[in-house]
């Protein structure tokens, strides 16, 4: 994250302690790319992005305190924005299967023409990838983002260990387990 370049978190977080407002505005302003970015990783259609931001802000600002400074600032407010995510998305309590008829005609002709050749079905991108969503809403939040950032986001394990606290080890598997669900879940929506 070279965007740390020219701010001053530590004179930004002494300025949010002493309750200074136009430091707590600076300090959003400075999270806030960060914060949507996970909030988008982990978006589902029936949570609203600004409202999650809002609660990870919340989060951050009321659990300050716990912030030693033995990571960088950024890493901490990562680690408190995907557990707020996985908290909201397990708080949904659904994992749909995804059946034929729910995709819509776009998704049904993007999914046959991606089965059927090689070249990719750009004229169908839109409904590729909210098939892509769908699929990826059948998993748990934490294994859908691990496929987010591994093969969508092109993170590495390494970095994904960073951001979560998990094991390189734990991702992999993950990862693996996650990969399985989808293909099938693709069997089962393709019979």
């Amino acid at each position: 994250m070279d965007h740390t370049q020219g701010f001053d978190v530590a004179a930004c977080l002494a300025g949010v302690r002493r309750r200074d407002e136009q430091a707590a505005r600076q300090l959003v302003e400075f999270l806030h790319p960060l914060v949507m970015k996970i909030v988008r990783a982990h978006l589902s259609p029936r949570l609203q992005e600004e409202d999650l931001a809002q609660e990870i802000f919340a989060k951050v600002f009321n659990r300050l305190h716990q912030y030693r400074g033995q990571m960088p600032l950024e890493h901490w407010v990562a680690r408190v924005a995907v557990n707020t995510c996985r908290n909201a998305l397990r708080a949904l309590r659904v994992r749909p299967e995804v059946r034929w008829a729910d995709l819509s005609e776009d998704e049904a002709q993007a999914l046959t023409t991606a089965l059927h050749t090689d070249e990719p079905p750009v004229a169908h991108a839109v409904a590729a990838r909210d098939l892509v969503e769908k699929l990826l809403e059948t998993l748990a939040p934490e294994d859908r983002l691990i496929l987010v950032w591994l093969d969508m986001e092109e993170r590495s394990v390494a970095e994904i260990s960073q951001l979560t606290g998990w094991s390189e080890a734990m991702i992999k598997v993950r990862a693996f387990r996650a990969r399985r669900k989808l293909r099938k879940q693709l069997a089962r929506l393709m019979q």
